[in-house]
């Protein structure tokens, strides 16, 4: 089972003294907005480290932090960072609440530049492909997701949309009449919207003609999710994950494994790509449309947004002369670099 499908199914009652902390902690975190999840698994990991030892005040110490230390031999790196985080914060709270308690330090994160896999046209094209081809087996379950994978991908790459807000989707998040999906929770808490093109809106309205006909309860109200599995409940993102891969393998693209991709998040670098890809050939200005892409995309700064033009530039080499052209004020030479510091 998946981390995320563990989250979602998370219903834990806290027991440590730490318990009314953690709890409103909890709290504060989603009146401003962020999905609880995964402070709830992670309290739940330092809750029964706690049990275990004889604390009498809610004071973390250096103690219950490395016995919390000690059980997380088997997470990986970028796991454990996302706990230390946590527990970093939750431990700053705890001072602001009073109990001076001891604020675990961040480690190092190494510096990795993770390469994403940008998909072809080609590529895409066979992905969908395969994706209508799946067809329902008697081991499926029903639990199965099968039914919403198609039209799940290509939102994906029709919106530049991350899976975690594609999966949160509800059936009053997706306005076919005015022709635009509200991202209400996103990664960096900014509400948006997303136009819905011509093409996605066909394949949207197909999947809403055979959604509707699935006899489930309470799967047509406005607060239901929009991608269900044939039980009516919410596609998690480990579910995702996993029908993708064996897309994948249907294709014959393939799968590298340890964080190395094909990823689902790389539906939405491809989406990117291929948007400037499309807007260099037909001789718009970068500079003017990176900030319009920015803001579509949910990013914080332009800083992310302008990755997607390095990376269309390395793809397709051969507009390269556009890209310098529209952009040569964006990103200086490097001998104009190289000037100015000697001078």
């Amino acid at each position: 089972m998946s981390r995320e499908e563990v989250f979602s199914m998370i219903n834990y009652t806290f027991k440590s003294i730490f318990a009314p902390y953690f709890e409103s902690f909890i709290k504060m975190k989603a009146a401003m907005g962020f999905t609880t999840e995964k402070f709830e698994y992670i309290f739940k990991e330092l809750d029964l480290t706690v049990l275990d030892l004889d604390i009498e005040e809610p004071i973390l110490t250096k103690k219950i932090v490395a016995e919390w230390r000690k059980g997380r031999v088997n997470d990986r790196e970028r796991t454990l960072y996302d706990k230390w985080s946590a527990i970093n914060q939750f431990a700053r709270y705890l001072c602001h609440c009073g109990f001076i308690s001891y604020v675990p330090p961040m480690p190092r994160q190494k510096d990795k530049r993770f390469i994403p896999r940008i998909f072809s046209s080609e590529e895409i094209n066979a992905l969908f492909k395969k994706a209508d081809q799946l067809r329902l087996s008697s081991t499926n379950g029903k639990r199965n997701a099968m039914f919403s994978i198609s039209a799940l991908l290509r939102v994906l790459y029709a919106t530049g949309m991350r899976i975690g807000e594609a999966v949160r989707l509800t059936l009053s998040d997706v306005d076919l009449e005015k022709g635009l999906i509200t991202i209400v929770k996103s990664k960096n808490q900014r509400q948006r919207l997303i136009p819905i093109t011509p093409s996605l809106e066909e394949v949207l309205k197909q999947y809403i003609v055979h959604r509707t006909k699935m006899p489930l309860r309470n799967h047509l109200d406005a607060s239901a999710p929009f991608f269900i599995s044939y039980t009516g409940s919410k596609i998690t993102k480990g579910t995702a994950y996993c029908w993708f891969r064996k897309i994948l393998r249907m294709a014959g693209i393939p799968f590298i494994g340890d964080h190395r991709g094909p990823r689902v998040h790389d539906l939405r670098h491809t989406f990117a790509v291929h948007s400037l890809m499309k807007q260099v050939r037909s001789g718009r200005d970068i500079y003017c449309l990176l900030p319009i892409l920015s803001v579509f995309m949910g990013h914080k700064t332009l800083a992310g947004t302008e990755h997607y033009v390095r990376l269309t530039s390395e793809i397709f080499p051969e507009l390269n002369m556009q890209i310098g052209e529209v952009s040569s004020y964006v990103f200086p030479s490097l001998e104009k670099l190289v000037r100015e510091n000697e001078e």
